[in-house]
C-alpha cells in the first residue's frame, strides 16, 4: 500500500475520516497477513514509511505508524503519505541472558 491520505475532506467530520482511515489501515494489514506464506518464510514483515508528503517519508516501525498518523492529526496536517510493503520474513533465535544462570553461580 502507497498511498497519500486526506485528513480534511470538505463536508467529512475530521475524527470520523481519521477513524476511517485507521480502519482501511487495519484492514490492509490483515488482508495480507492471510495471505499464504512462501517456504522458509515464518510470518509476513513490513516495510513502513511514513511523511506529510511522499517525498518527505522516512522509514519507521511498523508498530509506531498509528501513532504518527495521531501526531499529523493533532498537528492538523492536510495529508500524510503511508507506505506498507509486505515481505516474507523468518524469525531468528537470540539468546538472552538468563536470570537463572546468574544466580546458580554462587
Amino acid at each position: 500500500m502507497k498511498k497519500t491520505f486526506q485528513l480534511h475532506v470538505e463536508g467529512k467530520n475530521p475524527e470520523r475520516l481519521l477513524e476511517a482511515i485507521k480502519h482501511e489501515i487495519r484492514q490492509y494489514l490483515k488482508r495480507e497477513r492471510r495471505k499464504p506464506l512462501p517456504a522458509q518464510a515464518d510470518f509476513w514483515d513490513f516495510d513502513c514509511r511514513f511523511g506529510l508528503s511522499e517525498a518527505a517519508a522516512e522509514v519507521i516501525h511498523v508498530g509506531a505508524f498509528m501513532d504518527r498518523i495521531n501526531e499529523a492529526a493533532a498537528a492538523q496536517a492536510p495529508a500524510f503519505y503511508l507506505e506498507l510493503l509486505a515481505k516474507p520474513a523468518q524469525r531468528s533465535f537470540v539468546p538472552r541472558a538468563s536470570a537463572l544462570d546468574d544466580d546458580h553461580e554462587d
